[in-house]
């Protein structure tokens, strides 16, 4: 299936590498170091709600640089009630005295640490202070402000958190907060099976593509010993269906994937991601298809050597034809349930199949080419990341990775391992690119023959 294959290859190489990089805390405090009483460590605060002591939602939120550090253990970690701040900002004083309750309020024109310096004089325990924004915010000390001495404990709550906690105290329901951090532990394991599976994937794909060569190879040079008149005033290209990236390419991909990501950028919203939902699946069908024809013409070599020819298909094996369903009524059924809390095997199997395909189809043909395309990518990377933010006061690769504006996590091109043994849960991801761009030079080694095999690993590690 061509259509498959060119929609494959174009998602996978224009969204390259660096998805998955920055997270939902924005604001940077190198402008405002530590001092006296504004030293503490950001954390991730778990803020466990109840309503009318019955356990409700978990929101997260993220410790502030001055007051109190939080609880680590949720054992203990008190359950304390909470009430709105009156006024609502908390910049003047209270109208109404607390008696070790939390406070819940709104970020106003005053700075956190009044804010904090005034729930204190009233009697709280701790503040909660609702951002004006979605994302998380570093709440910091100004430079001129020494010796500090509050001694509650302070937490940013993003916006749809805090309006959650905001209209159940309105609507007149008892809320009590539970605030603890647990320690993230030493050594992610998701992070190393992730590792492993990205590794697989290149080692698979990259035998694979010089095992191919080597038999296109042979079969050529039977062909020549056969008709070698014939075959001598012929100009071979290789493989067939294979495209071999060259200098100009290399260049013009910063371009193109360039355009594609402020594209995925001006119209990220919920039907944008459906979209490209729906074109991963037509990718991940025929990188899924491909792989399980190859393996199985091993045992099912005959019907895999038996062609019928199909409408704008062309000339299709029986074997692809028998597969073919399986294929699509698993990325339907991902598709359709990709919300879900094991959706990620689906999108993983998809991934990969699909990566390993596009690395049969997309060759580097020399050093020169490679040493191009990973310079190109090096900045395309470096730019979308860290210098759009000059330009469009946002990281432009960090909003897409996340999915911003369209209520889905993240975009669907990448491979994603959940955290089992992280207290904070969430997932371990990497990008596509990350994974395509070492496995174009490393298939390219295996192919090539000394010094540039040898060369190739070499080059593999840094860039990975």
């Amino acid at each position: 299936m061509d259509l498959g294959r060119f929609l494959g290859a174009l998602l996978v190489i224009s969204v390259l590498p660096g998805l998955v990089r920055g997270g939902d805390i924005v604001h940077e405090d190198d402008k405002a170091p530590k001092v006296p009483g504004c030293s503490n460590n950001f954390v991730l605060v778990k803020v466990q709600t109840w309503i009318n002591n019955i356990e409700d939602d978990e929101f997260v939120g993220v410790g502030a640089r001055f007051g109190t550090t939080i609880e680590a253990k949720e054992k203990y970690a008190n359950r304390t009630r909470v009430f709105l701040s009156d006024p609502a900002d908390c910049c003047t004083t209270l109208k109404k005295k607390l008696a070790g309750d939390i406070l819940l309020v709104h970020r106003g024109h005053c700075k956190f640490t009044t804010k904090a310096k005034v729930a204190e004089a009233a009697g709280a325990s701790a503040i909660l202070i609702i951002n004006n924004r979605k994302e998380l915010y570093k709440m910091v000390c100004d430079p001129n402000e020494t010796d500090l001495n509050i001694s509650i404990s302070a937490v940013m709550l993003p916006q749809d958190a805090g309006a959650s906690l905001d209209s159940s105290v309105k609507s007149g329901a008892s809320v009590a907060v539970q605030l603890y951090s647990p320690d993230r532990p030493l050594v992610d394991t998701a992070e190393v099976f992730l590792w492993l599976m990205a590794v697989g994937t290149i080692l698979c794909a990259s035998y694979w593509s010089a095992w191919s060569a080597r038999e296109a190879s042979i079969e050529y040079e039977k062909l020549i010993k056969d008709a070698p008149d014939e075959m001598l005033n012929t100009e071979t290209t290789g493989t067939s269906g294979v495209v071999d990236i060259n200098t100009v390419s290399a260049v013009s991909f910063v371009v193109i994937a360039s355009c594609f990501l402020i594209l995925l950028y001006k119209l990220m919203s919920h039907w944008f991601v459906e979209l490209l939902v729906v074109l991963f699946c037509i990718g991940g069908v025929e990188g899924l298809q491909t792989c399980l024809v190859a393996l199985l013409s091993r045992w099912f070599k005959r019907t895999g050597e038996s062609f019928i020819k199909v409408p704008f298909f062309g000339a299709v094996s029986y074997l692809t034809l028998a597969v073919s369903p399986f294929c699509i009524a698993f990325a339907v059924v991902w598709a359709v349930y990709r919300s879900i809390s094991f959706a990620w095997i689906g999108q993983d199997i998809l991934g990969i199949a699909l990566i390993i395909t596009v690395l049969q189809i997309v060759r580097v043909p020399n050093l020169k080419v490679g040493t191009v395309l990973l310079s190109c990518a090096f900045l395309y990377d470096i730019f979308w990341v860290f210098v759009s933010k000059r330009w469009f006061h946002e990281s432009v690769m960090i909003v897409v990775a996340r999915g911003d504006r369209t209520g889905e996590d993240g975009v669907p091109m990448l491979l994603k391992i959940p955290r089992m043994f992280d207290p904070w849960g969430g997932f371990s991801i990497i990008g596509f690119g990350d994974i395509l761009l070492p496995g174009l030079l490393i298939a390219f080694s295996l192919r090539s023959e000394p010094p540039y095999s040898v060369f190739g690993y070499l080059l593999f590690f840094p860039w990975y």
